[in-house]
């Protein structure tokens, strides 16, 4: 399931999400939200499985599974990851310029005069654009760039698809860390995440478990019963994410 069929599905009963482009924005929150009162459901703007029953009607929709390196990235109640993951690849632009889609993640959460060029270490800021762009009632730490801020954010939870994971830098004391989201795990003591300013982008990394210091979950959002997902792991542990 994908957030294309849900807005599509939104439009065809008449509750406008606005463009069906996958994104999910806050037209598309608004018409779930609206869809969910009309029948009977708590307005709450995710969409989990009674959501899915009612909206596509004869019972809940199958998710289609992802492939097994992803999983966890298609299920439709976890947006903010879906969102992370549509933003794959976005990178850093080298030298002086700035990535436009970077300054403008800052801009919209209130940051424009202190994040003023890509070369300021941006694994908060990716995190809490994914958060407050699909969850518009969650609460984000209110220093968000700072990754260990990111340690007080929502509730705790064991890590699964989509939690929020946030790792010691340098040292465990040094107050510098990283964020991104959990997409995995080996078998071997590391993580797999996807997260901003991960070789100056928004890639899949592997981070020890040594270096972790704890998962956390939005709390608008129910959580889950944790299910860690095993992947092979085919490259290198990250030391260094600034």
């Amino acid at each position: 399931m994908k957030i294309k069929d849900i807005q599509q599905q939104l439009a065809a009963r008449g509750y406008t999400p606005g463009p069906i482009d996958g994104v999910w924005g806050r037209q598309t929150i608004a018409a779930v939200r609206r869809f969910q009162a009309k029948h009977g459901l708590e307005p709450d703007g995710v969409v989990g499985p009674l959501t899915l029953a009612a909206l596509f009607q004869g019972g809940p929709a199958t998710v289609a599974p992802a492939p097994s390196s992803l999983t966890g990235f298609d299920d439709p109640s976890l947006v903010w990851f879906q969102e992370a993951r549509r933003l794959i690849g976005t990178r850093e632009k080298p030298g002086s310029g700035n990535n436009a889609e970077i300054l403008d993640w800052a801009s919209d959460q209130g940051l424009k005069n202190s994040y003023t060029g890509d070369d300021i270490p941006w694994c908060g800021l990716f995190v809490g654009h994914c958060i407050s762009s699909t969850l518009d009632r969650e609460a984000t730490p209110a220093s968000l760039l700072s990754a260990r801020a990111w340690e007080r954010f929502g509730i705790p939870i064991a890590p699964t698809p989509g939690a929020v994971m946030v790792f010691w830098r340098g040292s465990r004391t040094s107050g510098l860390g990283h964020v991104g989201f959990y997409a995995g795990e080996d078998d071997a003591g590391a993580f797999r995440i996807l997260g901003g300013n991960q070789s100056d982008s928004v890639s899949l990394a592997w981070l020890g478990k040594d270096r972790f210091l704890g998962a956390r979950w939005p709390a608008t959002v129910p959580p889950p019963s944790p299910r860690p997902i095993k992947v092979a792991r085919t490259s290198s542990l990250s030391w260094n994410e600034a």
